[in-house]
């Protein structure tokens, strides 16, 4: 027999261990076997109290989520919360009758655990009325839970996180956008440095002069520039220690710090140096200062047998004249027996134009391969054509991909402002009586109409934008423009 205990919370841990008892061992073993499940139901209500009473700071705001162990935050967690037979029934009837303490307290705290998955956003709001209305239930003074008022004054928040998220998800795909660009189009920062570099050979200007960060990272100290090119020192003195910074084509290089200037794809120095290099594309045979044909050695690996390749600046318009696309392209061939031989593919192309390097071959090679080029412009030519034709080609389901993309952005944009201004119609304060003395109303009701018909016009403003994006990307048509010539010659041939 278990000895009679008081009724202390000390006598309670002894009941649930089980004093020994003098009964035979199959009882002995059933008493055991029940005792070390209430056991381990005691030890669950006791951590499941833990719980709760720290779920209850956190509503409050008084404890730290970052306070969670890291082996919880790992672990999958089942919970289940226990409520009395008929919940759901009473919950779908809205039922206010009375039930037993316990089943009265289990189904409150569960509508709470519901409430608070459906406003977790909110949360940091709600959370202390939730708190305040979990205590005054457990202590008998209260059997609903109601948080309309507090979710109403949290509804601009939550319209302001929503638009913080869908801007940041914008802004990702803008980003996301921009590196493929910069990838497509080589905009990588050794490619703008040496654009600017020849720019400032071609205007007569120095050389920018290499240097390093205290960090040891590679930029470049602007040199004093003559005449409209001095523009492009503004904003290299330091705002407080005024001391002239050196500037650097790699963002890498100048993020999180002020001691080196970025110059990027839109500054001045590398905006002149390109309008510049673009001026020379259409410069007059014998007023050019840039040589639009070269000669470079390549590895044996790469090539061969020499080879011609032919740049060209392609630009595809659409049908009102609107520029669609850009972008320099590459063809050529081989040279056999002083010939053209056959025509190289996109892959051979683009490995032999990335496998040249900055050494010339010899003069006597570069005279003999000036004297052959007469005779492969025309094949040259050709193969430009046809690279041209390939790449229109390839672009059409691109260009129509993007007609299809911007007409549905400008329909979202326009169906979105159309909604936001009939619930502005809609609200209660656009709908109240008049508070305002005569031309202050008028004003008002003025206003009013100009937004009803901003609404009106917007279905028609619609179908005209799309329209014309439509019409911009029709009929596209390519331009090529010839721009220079790459004679690549093998090491061993050079």
């Amino acid at each position: 027999m278990t000895p009679n205990l008081p009724t202390t919370q000390r006598a309670y841990t002894l009941r649930l261990r089980a004093v020994p008892s003098t009964d035979d061992a199959t009882n002995k073993e059933r008493r055991k076997v029940i005792a070390d499940a209430l056991w381990a139901t005691h030890e669950a209500v006791n951590a499941g109290a833990k719980v709760f009473g720290d779920w209850l700071l956190t509503l409050r705001g008084g404890l730290d989520h970052g306070l969670i162990n890291e082996k919880v935050k790992a672990t999958k967690v089942q919970v289940f919360h226990f409520v009395g037979k008929g919940y759901k029934e009473r919950a779908n009837r809205q039922f206010n009758g009375t039930v037993s303490d316990m089943e009265a307290d289990l189904e409150f705290l569960m509508r709470v655990a519901l409430k608070i998955e459906t406003i977790r956003e909110d949360l940091g709001k709600v959370g202390t009325v939730i708190a305040e209305q979990v205590e005054e239930a457990m202590l008998g003074r209260r059997t609903t839970l109601n948080t309309e008022k507090a979710e109403k004054e949290a509804e601009p928040i939550r319209k302001m996180l929503k638009f913080e998220r869908d801007l940041q998800k914008q802004v990702q795909a803008l980003m996301d956008q921009y590196r493929e660009t910069r990838k497509e189009l080589r905009l990588s920062p050794d490619n703008i440095c040496q654009v600017v570099k020849v720019g400032l050979a071609l205007a007569g200007q120095p050389a920018l002069i290499p240097t390093k960060t205290e960090d040891n990272k590679s930029c470049f100290q602007l040199p004093p520039l003559k005449g409209s090119w001095a523009a492009c020192a503004e904003g290299l003195e330091h705002p407080h220690t005024k001391d002239i910074r050196p500037i650097t084509f790699d963002e890498s290089v100048s993020k999180g710090r002020d001691d080196v200037v970025l110059v990027h794809l839109n500054h001045r120095l590398p905006q002149m140096c390109l309008r510049l290099l673009r001026a020379e594309v259409w410069a007059e045979k014998g007023r050019s200062k840039l040589q639009r044909v070269s000669a470079r050695v390549v590895p044996n690996d790469v090539l061969d047998t020499p080879a011609v390749i032919a740049h060209a600046r392609l630009v595809v318009i659409g049908g009102d004249s609107y520029r669609l696309h850009e972008e320099i392209i590459a063809a050529g061939g081989f040279i056999k027996d002083q010939k053209w031989g056959s025509r190289l593919n996109v892959g051979q192309t683009e490995s032999a134009v990335a496998g040249a390097t900055a050494r010339e071959p010899s003069a006597a090679v570069k005279a003999k391969l000036l004297e052959l080029y007469p005779s492969l412009t025309s094949s040259l030519a050709s193969a430009l054509e046809a690279r041209m034709k390939q790449m229109v080609d390839g672009l059409q389901k691109k260009l129509a991909d993007r007609a299809e993309k911007e007409a549905k952005d400008i329909t979202s944009i326009l169906t979105e402002l159309k909604k936001s201004i009939e619930a502005e119609l809609k609200d209660p304060a656009y709908i109240q009586p008049s508070l305002f003395d005569d031309p202050e109303q008028e004003r008002f009701e003025r206003n009013k109409d100009a937004m009803r018909a901003r609404a009106k016009e917007i279905p028609e403003e619609i179908k005209r934008e799309t329209e014309a994006i439509r019409a911009r990307f029709a009929d596209p048509q390519a331009r090529m423009f010839p721009v220079a010539v790459t004679f690549l010659v093998p090491k061993s041939m050079a």
